[in-house]
């Protein structure tokens, strides 16, 4: 399988960079892939695609040199090691609560002795059984990367024994959920949004272990990056393309340009 960039970027220390992309078609994914985005983050948490679209996705992007890494739901094991199979170089588990639901993690992400994932060989990961079966295994525990959400304040307790597991890459802070869970929604300068940024930072130092977080603008990214943040991840192509629509709005309204734009309070 595929070397990983985003595993080789974080052993030298060094920022590994995601965006997100919402749509389903793979010119997007191929797109983005050939401008050479470390990785591209296919969420299965909130939106409704099939593993068939998924698979046609990350095939896309392998056009290029993004890897995809796959956020499933809370819960869905078996759903990772088939997007494991399909391609996925990285998987991140959200709404994680404690150390042995990250065990539980690893152990469906990576083959014995790490974990007991099962094998299938056959599958574009491999590629098509091109790759002998234990070298397949060896690489694709050493090429693929585990990726824990810390979202619900009741889990920062828990972050320095998610740091500690065997098999877990980098531990994640969610500040939407967990913003809204501490009842401070969207207020992202909040003293308990600091705190848990330092807590997190400092479980991943002690265990060797990285973390990361979505940053809003490069000062904030230069700031997560001061504290050792080195998986960040900004925009997706939804955003990106609301921001364009209000740019051409706003540049040819003074040519007498009129918009029928919908409401919503």
């Amino acid at each position: 399988m595929r070397p990983s960039v985003v595993k080789a970027k974080l052993r030298r220390n060094e920022v590994a960079f995601l965006t997100a992309l919402h749509l389903r078609d793979p010119a997007v994914f191929e797109l983005c892939s050939l401008f050479g985005f470390d990785a591209i983050w296919l969420d299965m948490e909130h939106w409704p695609r099939s593993m068939q679209t998924t698979n046609d996705l990350i095939r896309a992007a392998r056009v290029g040199n993004s890897e995809v890494m796959v956020r499933i739901a809370k819960g869905e094991f078996m759903r990772m090691q088939r997007a494991l199979e399909v391609g996925a170089q990285g998987i991140m588990y959200p709404r994680c609560d404690n150390a042995a639901e990250a065990r539980e993690v690893v152990k469906w992400t990576k083959f014995a002795p790490m974990g007991t994932r099962g094998a299938d060989s056959a599958g574009p990961d491999n590629p098509y059984c091109l790759t002998p079966l234990v070298q397949y295994l060896k690489q694709a525990n050493e090429e693929t990367f585990v990726v824990i959400q810390i979202e619900d304040p009741a889990a920062l307790a828990n972050a320095d024994e998610m740091a500690a597991v065997e098999g877990v890459d980098v531990l994640f802070f969610g500040p939407g959920d967990f913003s809204i869970i501490s009842g401070i929604p969207g207020q992202f300068d909040h003293p308990l949004i600091e705190d848990a940024m330092q807590k997190i930072a400092a479980a991943a130092k002690k265990h060797g272990k990285h973390w990361g977080m979505p940053v809003f603008n490069p000062d904030f990214a230069k700031k997560v990056v001061d504290m050792g943040g080195r998986f960040l991840a900004n925009g997706s192509d939804l955003t990106s393309l609301k921001a364009h629509f209000e740019e051409l709005q706003k540049k040819f309204a003074p040519v007498g340009a009129t918009f029928n734009k919908k409401q919503f309070s």
